[in-house]
């Protein structure tokens, strides 16, 4: 049987869930294919194009992003946004970091254009909208990059005394109190939204009225 594309690229993103991406060897893949390493050559020029498809494939798998419709909910709009992707990161092992090392494709520039003319016809500038836009897509994969290295860490010692961390450091555990685990779904959502307070605040010292205009 022919090897084919889509064959290489499923089988990759499996290994990646079992063994992570520093486990992730062109070797190790065409032992799993049955085939020799230089036969993966004739599919994928370098194994940086094999990590870019993998990274589009578990893009493709996901829901489709919201639609924007509202100017006027602009901010509910990005927010959905980031959840998603949080959501598509977190969806392989290692899928923060597969998406960082990967080049930009032109359905991303196609996608970031729309998103920023959504933006503009809520009231923002361009600049603006792709600063805002930038600031959330490096916070959820900074955020992600967090819960998988978490997810990850040998926690062989144990857990610390939270009553002497709470001596030595009252604020921080006081904090920590409120906002829960720090790679929790809480305190995902309580940056994103000093994210999203900045987003609004700029739009309302613009004097925005948010008329609308062309939209995702």
């Amino acid at each position: 049987m022919a090897l084919e594309k889509n064959t290489i690229v499923a089988t990759a993103l499996r290994l990646l869930d079992e063994g992570g991406l520093d486990k992730l060897t062109l070797r190790r893949l065409a032992g799993e294919l049955g085939v020799q390493a230089p036969a993966l050559y004739w599919h994928f020029r370098s194994k940086q194009e094999l990590l870019d498809a993998m990274a589009a494939q578990m893009v493709s798998e996901q829901p489709a992003r919201p639609v924007f419709t509202d100017p006027a909910r602009w901010r509910e709009w990005v927010a959905d946004r980031a959840r998603g992707d949080r959501a598509m990161l977190n969806s392989r092992r290692d899928g923060a970091r597969l998406a960082a090392g990967t080049r930009p494709s032109p359905e991303l520039f196609a996608l970031v254009e729309r998103a920023v003319a959504a933006l503009e016809s809520a009231g923002f500038t361009a600049e603006d909208a792709m600063l805002g836009l930038s600031s959330v897509s490096g916070y959820v994969a900074g955020f992600v990059l967090e819960e998988q290295a978490d997810r990850a860490r040998d926690d062989a010692e144990g857990p610390p005394d939270e009553e002497e961390l709470a001596r030595a450091y009252p604020r921080l555990m006081a904090a920590l109190e409120r906002i829960g685990d720090p790679q929790g779904d809480r305190a995902f959502e309580g940056g994103l939204a000093l994210i999203l307070d900045g987003l609004e605040r700029r739009l309302a010292s613009r004097g925005s009225s948010g008329v609308p205009g062309p939209a995702e």
